[in-house]
């Protein structure tokens, strides 16, 4: 019935029929390649790991790998948009912007752009500049002068422009959360790769047990991906009571619903992106740095090291906690109860309220916290078990943050497709 809903709506297919275009038209673009840059190279050389650059290799659909215009894909406008809910809650003027209405929308959104080009344009640099010897990454016969850099730089930053463009016209008209579709689809198209990179250590050989072994991996990515499924849906909720002032009146058919994971991936993307900052920085200056403080620094700041592990641990908690309790606010809550005449059954109104919630909170912060540990600890625990290194561990990612970002975009987007085709009045589309 639902599907025929979807089928019967024009509107709701019209919309669908643009995010599919859309999606197409960035997955053609994200084979473009970086302009001058000597792609044929590089693709045969690097090795993305299971490191920050491999993570954002799966966000952006392997471009980053093919040296595309679109190798940095969407993931600076999602950087920007973290900075800027944090600087709101620094900076008195710009946290005014949150009670402003659509104006003040309208300067977050203006804000959250500019600082994706200026992220998008260092960390393109960054990327030019860091792939190797200097003057290699550049077509022969091209002057390798510092403008060629910028020029190739400039071209990667108007492919994240044109993703973010993208994702801001999925939202308006199309279906779903632009950012967070292209993102999923970037990580789907992981799958592929994973699959035909196990298909090749596995089925290759004449060992039985190596048939044994691929179907053990195969099994275990379902359950894992149905594991995600079930604590992506799971929530407590708390009962509240609704007051009738003129009849006296009870309701009680309501609740606080509160996410196992409320923070969802960004916890993980946090502590992998500031571990990531020191090993890129050594990796470009390989050279002038010895082999020795490489290696200590490798031991901290890896998350594949013990060190690196329980530091990468620590962050995902600390971020965790952060990132929940600054989305929910447990005071807000109990003062929106109060104004709605509503309160929770066996709890005083204000401060007991407001304690109350906390607690749930926290408890269930505990929880989820725990389940994305497992989650980001999967990937390299499996490596080890199965014996995966160098870009097999890259290509085969059994958990981590990819199964979870996917999931969240299937339900958000059938949600919001269920909601329109449901929907007795519609609008056109432009």
């Amino acid at each position: 019935m639902r599907i025929k809903n979807v089928l019967a709506n024009k509107n709701v297919m019209l919309r669908l029929g643009v995010t599919l275009l859309l999606i197409l038209v960035f997955r053609i673009a994200s084979f473009i390649p970086i302009p001058l840059f000597n792609v044929e190279l590089f693709q045969g050389q690097a090795q993305w790991g299971a490191g920050f650059l491999g993570i954002l290799n799966s966000y952006t659909g392997q471009a980053l790998s093919r040296f595309s215009v679109l190798s940095l894909g969407i993931s600076p406008y999602i950087t920007a948009s973290i900075a800027i809910q944090l600087l709101q809650m620094i900076i008195p003027q710009m946290k005014e912007w949150q009670e402003e209405g659509e104006v003040g929308k309208a300067k977050t959104s203006r804000a959250t752009r500019w600082l994706a080009l200026f992220l998008g344009l260092a960390q393109a640099l960054l990327l030019i500049l860091g792939t190797g010897v200097r003057g290699s990454q550049i077509q022969v016969g091209v002057d390798s002068g510092f403008f060629t850099y910028l020029y190739m730089a400039l071209a990667v930053t108007a492919g994240t422009a044109f993703a973010i463009w993208i994702a801001d016209t999925i939202t308006a008209k199309g279906i779903g959360n632009g950012s967070s579709i292209l993102i999923g689809i970037g990580v789907l198209t992981s799958i592929p790769v994973m699959i035909g990179t196990l298909s090749d250590k596995y089925l290759g050989t004449d060992n039985a047990w190596d048939v044994v072994i691929y179907v053990l991996i195969l099994v275990l990515y379902v359950a894992i991906l149905l594991g995600v499924v079930y604590m992506n849906i799971a929530k407590r909720k708390i009962p509240i009571s609704y007051a009738n002032r003129q009849g006296g009146a009870v309701r009680t058919d309501s609740n606080i619903p509160l996410k196992i994971n409320s923070a969802g991936v960004l916890p993980v993307i946090f502590a992998s992106t500031l571990l990531s900052v020191p090993l890129s920085i050594i990796g470009f200056l390989e050279s002038s740095i010895d082999a020795n403080t490489q290696s200590w620094i490798r031991s901290i700041f890896s998350y594949n090291e013990p060190i690196g592990f329980i530091l990468y641990v620590i962050l995902i908690v600390v971020f965790s906690f952060f990132y929940t309790f600054m989305m929910t606010n447990p005071h807000k809550i109990a003062d929106n109860l109060s104004k709605s005449n509503a309160y929770i059954p066996g709890v005083r109104p204000g401060d007991d309220t407001k304690n109350y919630i906390a607690r749930i909170l926290f408890k269930v912060t505990v929880v989820g916290t725990v389940y994305l540990v497992v989650l980001a600890a999967l990937p390299i625990i499996t490596a080890w078990v199965f014996g995966f290194a160098g870009q097999e561990a890259a290509n085969i990612t059994l958990g981590g943050t990819g199964l979870l970002i996917v999931v969240g975009v299937a339900a958000d987007t059938t949600s919001q497709l269920e909601a329109q085709a449901n929907q007795e009045t519609y609008q056109g589309l432009f």
